[in-house]
């Protein structure tokens, strides 16, 4: 089966710790490589994982909180030095554009590649990119500043023919795509051969939200449901539930009970706050409410 991987380079708040970075991860969908956000330190941990710089395309930035984009000039420097030539596109709120363009005139005015600030609205869920492996929606976030989640989903793929059988009714190449397409086989006496007895259908398209920064939000219920993995901010525990949504941030529990509400099928817990020397108090709030809950943690990388 192609590649949806998940792995998770920072899932730290905004205080840095020994414990963890700020957050970022790369989603690899069928060998093509999608940052999610970018905070400080990110390169490094893109390199240590053994990621090629050359096949990040794609980078999506929630919002424009530090821990969410400081690592955009060192990451973009970096490329440079390395002899990146191709376009590097970068989806984020609006004013990035205004905050980056001037480092960049300055940084790397001599960068062999350009980079593309593509701008998005947070205020709805809308396609910010298409192509023939995966889509990605935004899902709007109640935060402190313009925020968006990210929703991706694999596009369905055709069906796997079936070799043995193709050869047992003579089916020639030129009616394959046509037959993985969906088609049935017409012989030339017309005996028609269903294209169920020719093929297998293909594997089930696969899915994943990220959704961080954000306070306890019903409304991304809809965006999100029966996908495969969700990636939900865990900043709090139960015993600081007060300061969740002054500050735009989720308890565990709220973050199980949106996961609960949506059906999805497994939960990732991140952005998680320093005051916390050991995250398992906030795995353990959200299985109480959400069975099938992990901690991310630098490093880990989740197959779908």
């Amino acid at each position: 089966m192609e590649k949806f991987e998940l792995t998770i380079l920072g899932c730290g708040s905004a205080s840095p710790t020994l414990q963890h970075n700020p957050s970022s991860q790369v989603l690899n969908v069928r060998d093509k490589l999608f940052m999610i956000d970018c905070g400080e330190g990110t390169q490094k941990e893109f390199r240590k994982h053994k990621f090629g710089f050359n096949r990040l395309t794609r980078i999506f930035i929630s919002h424009l909180h530090g821990d969410h984009c400081f690592g955009l000039m060192g990451l973009i420097s970096t490329l440079g030095l390395l002899g990146r030539t191709g376009d590097l596109y970068i989806h984020a709120p609006k004013s990035l554009e205004n905050l980056l363009r001037p480092q960049l005139d300055y940084f790397c005015r001599e960068s062999p590649f350009k980079v593309i600030i593509e701008e998005f609205s947070t205020t709805e869920s809308r396609l910010i990119y298409d192509d023939r492996s995966v889509s990605v929606h935004t899902i709007p976030l109640t935060h402190r500043v313009p925020c968006a989640g990210f929703l991706f989903r694999e596009k369905p793929k055709d069906a796997q023919l079936i070799g043995e059988m193709l050869e047992y009714h003579q089916v020639p190449i030129s009616e394959r795509n046509k037959i993985k397409q969906g088609a049935d086989f017409v012989k030339e006496d017309g005996t028609v051969i269903p294209n169920k007895v020719l093929t297998r259908p293909a594997a089930t398209p696969r899915s994943y939200a990220y959704c961080s920064d954000t306070a306890y939000n019903e409304r991304i219920i809809p965006l999100i449901e029966n996908i495969d993995l969700l990636y939900h901010e865990s900043t709090f525990a139960d015993a600081d539930a007060d300061r969740a949504p002054n500050t735009g941030h989720s308890t565990a529990k709220q973050a199980a009970t949106i996961a609960s509400k949506a059906n999805v099928k497994k939960l990732m817990l991140g952005h998680f706050s320093s005051r916390y020397p050991n995250n398992r108090i906030l795995l353990d709030e959200a299985k109480s409410v959400f069975a099938n809950t992990i901690l991310a943690n630098e490093g880990i990388c989740e197959k779908l």
